[in-house]
């Protein structure tokens, strides 16, 4: 799998994230388990908001957009708490918020494109058993296109007070986690220090956004 690959694979998940079942019928709907309800909830204020063609060609506001309805589903703290590792451990609470939040964006600004890169797919969960005081649980789909093979996404789930929020997202078995901490590893590497880290990723979503508006 190429990186050109992983991450047009990582912006179908965070598309079909906040997106849902926009193809799943009623029945399989009202089927659902707790999990699943907390990824397709959103369907509808996306599916509505994306039908005017003036919002979709202003990327500031589709950030703003995503971004309210992206953040009560992931729990931004555990992703960038993972995707630091040790760094995290050994960070003060200001480099923690500074990178949660720089690297929040990082995520939404990358993904955003996928509403209007991505077009005639849907979204299948498969069976997922679980028990009841479960609190942590793999929510297994598959990325639907025409003349494609299915997409195997899961996310890694875990109930936080009274609320099933992801973690992580695996694609055809690469880990967003995974896939981030190899990055910021090496641009650590680079700059030498976690402040470097956060200064070049907000560098970065400065220029890319100011690109973009």
């Amino acid at each position: 799998m190429t990186q050109q690959n992983i991450k047009q694979f990582f912006s179908v998940a965070f598309f079909s994230l906040v997106i849902g079942l926009s193809s799943v019928s009623a029945v399989n709907a009202a089927a659902l388990s707790e999990p699943q309800v907390a990824i397709e909830g959103a369907s509808n204020k996306i599916k509505v908001q994306f039908q005017d063609e003036a919002f979709k060609k202003d990327f500031v506001e589709i950030n703003k957009f995503i971004e309210g309805v992206i953040d009560p589903h992931v729990d931004f703290n555990r992703v960038s708490a993972l995707v630091l590792g040790k760094l995290w451990r050994k960070a003060t609470k200001e480099e923690k918020i500074s990178f949660r939040d720089e690297f929040k964006v990082l995520l939404i600004r990358t993904y955003s494109r996928a509403f209007i890169d991505f077009k005639d797919w849907s979204v299948r969960f498969l069976p997922l058993k679980m028990k009841p005081d479960t609190k942590k649980v793999i929510v297994k789909t598959e990325i639907l296109q025409p003349g494609r093979q299915p997409l195997a996404i899961n996310y890694r789930m875990l109930l936080t007070k009274g609320q099933w929020k992801v973690y992580d997202i695996l694609i055809e078995g690469v880990s967003l986690v995974t896939n981030y901490r190899s990055s910021i590893k090496t641009e650590f590497k680079k700059t030498g220090s976690l402040q470097g880290v956060i200064d070049s990723l907000a560098a970065r979503n400065v220029a890319a956004l100011a690109k973009k508006s």
